[in-house]
């Protein structure tokens, strides 16, 4: 694939190069039913025909596993991405009542793009990102522990995702989707009048691409989060011009995407 990021920039205390990234592949998989798509989900493009068969029995798609003759797996492509189709193909009588209930999906809260049943609109046209707002490697970590002071609600329990805003000062929202929790942060912006491209926005979360997708019409240079990204995420950062952090816990993290933004990252220091 083009425009594949190189290995990360560690930062913990001074730079140095990391290994090899090694991001958990993710890609769009459309569940197609009888030549229907039901729905389009973020997922690993493994084990393709446990997941159709999986989802359509546990949605009430289908009564039972023998309601489905045939599978089929699919290399599809979309804005220069590639995605999966896992087609079921149903015994006959069955198509007009699935044609009835063919979803319109409320996500749940591990996924921010489950509501989507075309895999073209799963990777819009990137969005670029203009801005020129630099931080420094320590602002970086102060970032982090702004988010972590901020998030009330994780006190009270764990299973509590949060995202921030930094620019000297944080802004924070939390929800139990992490993705819900950067929609009410960039709610929270709007209202305020903050302009998100003179800031980082951090994530307590892994970054998956459909967070960088917001960051980026957010118009934030800077996506930081606590966990590892995916190899999607990656590459939907460097092509949109985004600053992607990752694993950014304690006293470092890993600089991926874009390091012209991090102070210092594209020096003589960097071993």
């Amino acid at each position: 694939m083009k425009d594949q990021p190189s290995a990360p920039l560690r930062w913990d205390g001074g730079w140095h190069h990391a290994g090899p990234p090694s991001s958990p592949e993710e890609m769009p998989v459309a569940i197609v039913i009888d030549g229907m798509s039901q729905a389009v989900l973020m997922a690993t493009p493994r084990d393709l025909r446990d997941f159709a068969l999986g989802f359509a029995l546990t949605e009430g798609l289908i009564a039972a596993p023998a309601d489905v003759q045939d599978f089929e797996e699919a290399e599809v492509e979309a804005g220069g991405f590639p995605a999966r189709e896992a087609r079921l193909w149903l015994r006959p009588g069955l198509a007009a009542g699935l044609a009835e209930r063919r979803r319109s999906m409320v996500g749940p809260v591990g996924c921010g793009l489950c509501g989507v049943d075309s895999i073209s609109a799963a990777l819009p046209q990137v969005v670029p990102v203009a801005s020129d707002w630099t931080m420094s490697p320590d602002e970086v970590l102060a970032a982090m522990r702004a988010l972590g002071q901020g998030q009330v609600l994780r006190r009270e329990t764990p299973a509590i995702h949060g995202a921030g805003f930094w620019n000297g000062a944080a802004l924070v929202r939390e929800d139990v989707g992490r993705h819900n929790a950067l929609d009410k942060l960039a709610g929270a912006l709007a209202r305020a009048e903050i302009d998100a491209r003179q800031g980082a926005i951090v994530m307590s979360s892994r970054l998956s691409v459909d967070l960088v997708q917001k960051a980026a019409r957010l118009g934030a240079p800077v996506l930081i989060g606590a966990s590892a990204p995916t190899n999607l995420a990656l590459n939907w950062a460097e092509r949109a011009g985004l600053t992607l952090i990752a694993r950014a816990r304690g006293e470092s993290f890993d600089l991926y995407t874009h390091p012209r933004r991090i102070a210092g990252s594209e020096g003589p220091d960097v071993a």
